[in-house]
């Protein structure tokens, strides 16, 4: 049973309403002091609002280079395309900025009235449920724009800290970690959530957030400069093994070799492999994040495509098991599983409105994509959510992250890793789908590159969870894969273009001289150094600060 703290804000009403008399003139929908704060249910109230501000659905990855989207959906996001081809420009306004100054705002309130409350201890846990969400408030301040104000108090109109100038990203992350070592002290662990508590924060998210913002700074600094690495990979190393450590979680098993495809929808949802997410509930609060979301715009790229390993562990530029490209299925057979759990296989069954049905990707009809691929990952099974009514959970910290932090860190920290820190992380990954152990020898025997390796691991597993952009940047590698053209299945010559003869090259798809699709060519896009590096700080913001707010370089 999922937690109810979407009825956060009822909630509090009703309990303030409880507690007037009839004489009360203090309005009746908002929360008076002097009546408030006073027991420790108070503070659980006001933390469940926190929990509104996980992100929940995002049209992520096609703000990077393994995805491409196109307009015309209905209550269409905010341009990612243009982030990921370098033609955006500064907004004068932005909902990560104001998104998380908001939530930064409403977790300083509550540690200031705990800080008031005298109730010591028997509020920890609420205080450490604020500071696990003010850090991710700063984190995703942070992965967006590095360097930014740093506000720990409440501040009103006339406070001098209204134009307080950026701190620096190295500083907001040591804030980031500051918040949650202190907030891990004060949490819970998962196993001692009860049942209608099953979805709030524990030690594992706060670990897990973390391990994820110590990786950041720790590969930026190694790949950007600007500082010793060694501390913050150490750090990542130390709360991910904790983690791992502390038996709370697993990978999720359930389904068999199927249960990567079933982890990402509702039958995966509640499992041992989710460390916390957005949470929603038949009937009461739904998502819409269903198939024609995805077949418009969540579009796979061939760059994607091409990282799924072949089943002897073999790139497919390598492996004498790779098939090519000429028939609709031919590059999906002898892949790691997780490609066709990603990806959907022509000719494979999709659920949809009157049950499983074929669908076969293209470039006309309703199955058209700018690719020829089509993304399976997320696409719930459920009438419901073919009447955009989608129920399950967005898992925005899970276990599986929480293994290839792991070996990362240990890989950029050492320049090695050793066979049993693969088997005790990435391995577990590969295990689930049946695909072959990665291990130096298998690495060195076939003139492999370990960090290509891990770092490719990580891009499928989590391929279209959010991370590729960031990712990218960190590594310092997106001025070398962002100008890359996006492109797509192979057109001339193959089954696709024999099955539909409507489609010309030149006129209806743009074809590269090897034949595959160009959905966005190399000349149309841009990653310029080190302006793209960091996203620019809203305009208004800017302008509003007095001259203290400092645009980013290039901006």
């Amino acid at each position: 049973m999922k937690t109810q703290a979407t009825a956060a804000r009822i909630g509090l009403c009703l309990v303030l309403a409880g507690a007037c008399n009839p004489l009360d003139l203090n309005p009746k929908d908002q929360i008076s002091d002097a009546s408030f704060w006073k027991s420790p249910d108070q503070f659980e109230l006001a933390a469940n609002d926190f929990y509104f501000s996980l992100k929940g659905p995002n049209y992520t990855e096609v703000n990077s280079d393994i995805a491409f989207g196109v307009s015309g959906i209905p209550n269409p996001p905010p341009d990612f395309r243009s982030v990921s081809n370098g033609s955006y420009l500064p907004p004068a306004n932005s909902a990560v900025w104001d998104d998380a100054y908001t939530g930064i705002r409403a977790t300083n309130y509550l540690l200031q009235k705990a800080a008031e409350s005298g109730l010591g201890a028997q509020i920890d846990r609420w205080v450490g449920e604020a500071r696990f969400f003010r850090a991710y408030h700063y984190w995703n301040l942070v992965e967006t724009y590095g360097g930014v104000p740093l506000i720990t108090k409440v501040l009103d109109v006339s406070s001098a800290e209204v134009y307080t100038p950026r701190s620096t990203q190295q500083q907001i992350i040591d804030f980031i970690i500051g918040d949650l070592d202190t907030a891990a002290a004060k949490l819970v662990k998962q196993s001692e959530l009860s049942a209608s508590e099953l979805g709030r924060v524990t030690q594992g998210a706060a670990l897990a957030l973390k391990a994820r913002a110590a990786l950041y700074q720790g590969t930026w600094f190694k790949y950007h400069g600007g500082g010793d690495p060694t501390p913050y990979l150490a750090a990542a190393i130390s709360a991910a093994e904790q983690l791992v450590g502390s038996g709370e979680y697993q990978l999720y098993t359930d389904q068999g070799a199927q249960s990567y495809k079933y982890l990402f929808i509702l039958q995966g949802d509640d499992s041992k492999e989710v460390i916390l997410a957005r949470r929603y509930y038949a009937g009461r609060y739904t998502h819409n994040w269903t198939r024609e979301l995805w077949f418009n715009y969540m579009i796979p790229t061939k760059k994607l495509a091409d990282m799924y390993l072949a089943t002897d562990g073999l790139p497919i530029t390598s492996s004498p098991l790779f098939k090519g490209y000429d028939s609709l299925t031919s590059e999906f057979q002898n892949r790691d599983p997780r490609m066709a759990m990603t990806f959907v296989v022509p000719g494979s069954d999709v659920f949809q409105e009157k049950g499983f049905q074929p669908v076969f990707p293209g470039f006309t009809g309703s199955s058209a994509t700018r690719t020829g691929y089509m993304l399976r990952k997320f696409l719930d099974e459920t009438v419901e959510a073919t009447q955009f009514q989608g129920e399950y959970d967005f898992k925005e910290f899970r276990y599986g992250e929480v293994l290839l932090t792991l070996a990362e860190a240990l890989f950029e920290r050492d320049g090695v890793i050793s066979d049993v820190d693969l088997n005790g992380t990435i391995n577990l990954l590969r295990a689930r789908v049946g695909m072959p152990a990665l291990n130096n020898a298998f690495v060195t025997g076939n003139g492999l590159d370990m960090l290509t390796e891990i770092r490719r691991e990580r891009t499928v597993e989590l391929a279209f969870e959010g991370f590729r952009r960031d990712d990218l940047r960190r590594w310092k590698t997106a001025e070398t894969e962002m100008p890359q053209a996006l492109r797509g299945v192979k057109f001339v010559g193959t089954q696709y273009q024999q099955r539909d003869t409507s489609v010309h090259v030149g006129r209806d798809v743009q074809v590269d001289p090897g034949g595959f699709i160009v959905a966005e060519a190399a000349a149309s896009r841009q990653f310029i150094v080190p302006m793209h590096y960091l996203d620019p700080i809203p305009l208004q913001q800017v302008q509003l600060s007095h001259g203290t707010l400092i645009q980013n370089p290039g901006w």
